[in-house]
């Protein structure tokens, strides 16, 4: 059996792999793009709209390059996470609810209109975007009250719809989100600088799209709500919407050849794939060789873990005496819930990787959030080895009674294996890693 001292090194690797995407670093980066907007428009002020987990550290990092024009900004942030930052009084942050919008979203949201309002063609607003943001700014379409669409929200979060079908259902219940947040900003100028949390990182599919031109439909978001069941469950002003949509009473939303795009841009400054890099090379750094085995994982968090455990499996019978490994993938799975515990994506499939692998030696695995949140909870995600369901048992632990219920933070609760990161400031969806020694 390895011992905690590959508990520790996955931990680092992990935590290295988070500050490669420091959502203040990535705009500092990406400073040249701002100032070349401003000069190519000849435009003479900044307002600043940032949503998402890191708007704070991404405004931060705007006040810092071009402080002295930016007249006005606001911040829709998760609860919880605005942390310490200090901002100029011209610079108003929301905390909100997250992954259900809640009315300190709504209002938030209605001030991030009005500030658009004001903005007209010697203006540049960046857009601060990261994960979250599809919860955070939310502004239901007429006709559609907010209870409704936390309903929504909610039936489809446990319906087990990935992240692209929920953001097609929310784009076409909302006015702000399917690039309809550049259409309010329209004849202003538009600069998106986003922290992608999708796979793929498209920009209209980050939080939704709000600044980006949607390739989705209202037929589409009815064909999801079908797929999943919910027809007779979902609001029926949200149903009479939909339709009317397709029915072309109600307008679709922006598509590429809308004018409100010609002066806009969208930047991705962070993604899965650099947390990825990052985590390679930690790996490296530390004397395992490092092996990327996919930045695109999704489905059902369970069976991610079964494929997870079998490439473990396939490589271990490839290594040789003394050989050490570090497997890493990246992306987001979902879980379907039918149980009534508590727990998020990264440690049910922490929990179903450990017992999968139980009584195997040379296997650790971690799974976690960038953002340093899993679901409902307060870990990022947890770390098992092969003897989980051992280790359980002398507890007087069922490890797949809390799988089937959904419960697998209160397991890991009792095991150990959580990791509490608190919130990190960035979000590029989930790490996940395997050391193997042989």
């Amino acid at each position: 059996m390895m011992q905690n001292g590959s508990h520790n090194i996955l931990l680092d690797v992990f935590y290295k792999s988070v500050q490669a995407v420091d959502p203040y670093r990535a705009v500092c980066v990406n400073r040249d793009r701002i100032a070349a907007a401003l000069k190519r428009n000849n435009l003479r002020r900044i307002y600043i709209a940032g949503f998402g987990k890191a708007a704070a550290p991404m405004a931060k990092a705007v006040v810092a390059c071009e402080g002295e024009i930016v007249e006005k900004g606001i911040l829709i942030m998760k609860h919880g996470h605005a942390g310490s930052e200090c901002f100029p009084g011209n610079i108003l942050v929301c905390e909100a609810g997250h992954p259900v919008p809640d009315a300190h979203g709504y209002a938030a949201t209605r001030k991030v209109i009005d500030l658009l309002r004001e903005a007209d063609e010697s203006t540049l607003v960046v857009f601060l975007v990261s994960g979250g943001g599809s919860a955070l700014l939310t502004c239901p379409s007429e006709g559609i009250s907010l209870e409704e669409k936390q309903t929504v929200t909610g039936l489809l979060l446990k319906s087990g719809a990935d992240i692209q079908e929920l953001n097609t259902v929310r784009k076409h219940i909302s006015a702000v989100k399917g690039g309809r947040l550049a259409e309010a900003a329209y004849p202003a100028h538009c600069l998106s600088l986003i922290l992608s949390d999708v796979i793929g990182d498209a920009p209209d599919s980050i939080a939704s799209g709000p600044t980006a031109h949607d390739p989705t439909t209202y037929a589409q978001a009815l064909l999801i709500i079908d797929k999943y069941g919910l027809t007779g469950r979902m609001p029926a002003s949200v149903m009479s919407h939909l339709a009317g949509g397709v029915r072309g009473v109600i307008p679709e939303t922006p598509k590429p050849e809308d004018a409100v795009f010609l002066n806009s841009e969208n930047i991705i400054v962070g993604s899965n794939i650099l947390a990825i890099d990052a985590a390679a090379k930690a790996a490296r750094k530390a004397g395992w060789r490092a092996e990327i085995l996919s930045t695109g994982l999704s489905g059902e968090a369970s069976r991610v873990a079964k494929y997870l455990a079998a490439k473990a499996r396939d490589c271990m019978k490839t290594m040789q005496p003394g050989e050490k490994v570090c497997l890493i993938a990246g992306g987001e799975t979902t879980v379907t819930v039918t149980g009534c515990g508590k727990g998020g994506r990264n440690t049910e499939t922490a929990l179903a990787f450990g017992i999968e692998i139980q009584g195997e030696d040379g296997i650790v695995f971690l799974s976690a959030g960038t953002d340093g949140q899993d679901g409902p909870t307060d870990a990022a995600g947890a770390i098992v080895d092969g003897s989980l369901v051992s280790e359980a048992a002398r507890q007087g632990l069922a490890p797949e009674d809390y799988l089937r219920r959904n419960d697998s933070y209160t397991f890991f609760s009792k095991t150990g294996g959580l990791i509490i990161s608190g919130p990190t400031g960035t979000n590029v969806m989930d790490i996940q890693l395997i050391l193997l020694e042989k």
